[in-house]
């Protein structure tokens, strides 16, 4: 509907591990060659869970921030920045939560979930409650309408559509709207005003859904209308109300498993990552030191590659023709687990050595980073003033 924007951002937990390479950086580098791309360290995210060890917020950042530039992401293609550097975020949060039920939130699949497991931590606060709602305040600021995301955060993307929906709902209502709406399509032009009634008549009196699409992909060519005009037409389309923030779609991304080196998630916090900077020596000590199939007692005694956490990584860096050769090595004790091991420890090393390369230069000249983020940081605060002037109007705050 609007640009055609991707968003997406992490907590701040330092180095990143190969988890969250395979996992989400390696679709990031991907996604900056096809689209305009935000990501965000998300610092306020991080006291959600952890508001008693704010000494580790910082330096957590700048050390991601490397890993993420070593992974691949351009800042010429790329905007870098940092969420609490631009102060929108709180304050759409803070109106979004004027009109937000309160069983929205606790109703998040993940909210009693991790009340439960993390039972070591304090999450009976308000900053724990109402992060859904600050995550959709990241993503509604931006207008982005692409948030890549594993199946398990699908929920989530959920109850943003259904925030942003609550919200044009309420506040897009606009005195003389039919009015400025079709004083609008005549700015398109005779033959696209001509086209877009059309379709619009043929979503709202058939339910053409391909009309609709059609429509929308009208507007979207169209260069040369004010933001305020292409609010009203989009939301002209289906009813009488502007679409002053619009609803964001999941972009489901392949999210590859990476186990840690015992077979449960890979997680610092576990103590059983390889960080994708990883120092050689240690990945193939902890390669080599890896569990594998407790059937394989002894070196003669058969396995079964399903039940080794070895194996999971040979689905990531292994051909066909090598994770042939570790299934029947196994299965018949063909071949050793220290064999077996040896293709994905040279794999890890050969994959990483570019991103030693690329980091080396932020390592040893951190205001380099430093400025990328700076930048970064300036283009997200005037996208973001340009949605809250939009809010504010919407909401009766604007006192111009």
């Amino acid at each position: 509907m609007f640009a055609d924007r991707v968003l997406s951002g992490m907590r701040p937990t330092g180095r990143m591990h190969i988890g969250h390479y395979h996992g989400a950086l390696k679709n990031w580098v991907r996604l900056q060659e096809e689209h305009e791309c935000l990501f965000f360290a998300a610092d306020w995210h991080a006291l959600t869970t952890h508001y008693e060890a704010p000494e580790n917020i910082a330096g957590s950042v700048w050390e991601m921030f490397v890993d993420w530039l070593a992974a691949g992401l351009d800042p010429t293609r790329a905007t870098m920045f940092i969420q609490s550097r631009v102060m929108e975020h709180a304050e759409l949060a803070l109106l979004l939560g004027m009109m937000t039920p309160i069983g929205w939130l606790e109703r998040v699949p993940t909210y009693k979930d991790q009340q439960q497991h993390l039972n070591d931590r304090d999450l009976s606060t308000y900053g724990f409650l109402g992060y859904p709602l600050m995550q959709g305040a990241d993503i509604l600021i931006y207008r982005a309408n692409m948030v890549p995301v594993g199946e398990d955060q699908v929920s989530h993307v959920e109850l943003v559509r259904e925030i942003a929906r609550r919200f044009n709902h309420i506040y897009g209502r606009e005195h003389g709207f039919e009015d400025k709406a079709r004083a609008a399509v005549k700015k398109l032009g005779s033959k696209k005003a001509r086209r877009y009634e059309e379709l619009r008549t043929a979503f709202q009196e058939k339910g053409d859904d391909a009309a609709l699409e059609a429509a929308r992909d009208l507007l979207n060519e169209t260069q040369n209308l004010a933001l305020g005009d292409r609010e009203r037409l989009f939301g002209y389309l289906e009813g009488s109300r502007r679409v002053i923030l619009p609803e964001p779609q999941a972009l489901l991304t392949e999210n590859p498993k990476v186990p840690g080196l015992d077979g449960q998630k890979m997680s610092k916090s576990y103590g059983n990552a390889i960080l994708m900077r990883e120092d050689p020596v240690e990945v193939n000590k902890k390669v080599r030191t890896m569990q594998t199939d407790p059937a394989r007692v002894r070196r003669t005694d058969p396995g079964n590659p399903e039940n080794c956490p070895v194996w999971p990584l040979h689905q990531i860096y292994s051909n066909q023709a090598t994770r042939d050769w570790v299934a029947k090595g196994c299965t018949t004790a063909g071949i050793g687990c220290l064999e077996c091991k040896q293709p994905v420890i040279d794999a890890i090393i050969k994959e990483q050595a570019p991103l030693h390369e690329r980091a080396q230069k932020y390592l040893d000249d951190p205001t380099l980073v430093r400025n990328i983020v700076a930048d970064g940081c300036e283009r997200a605060r005037k996208l973001a003033d340009e949605t809250m002037r939009d809010v504010r109007e919407a909401m009766g705050l604007a006192y111009d």
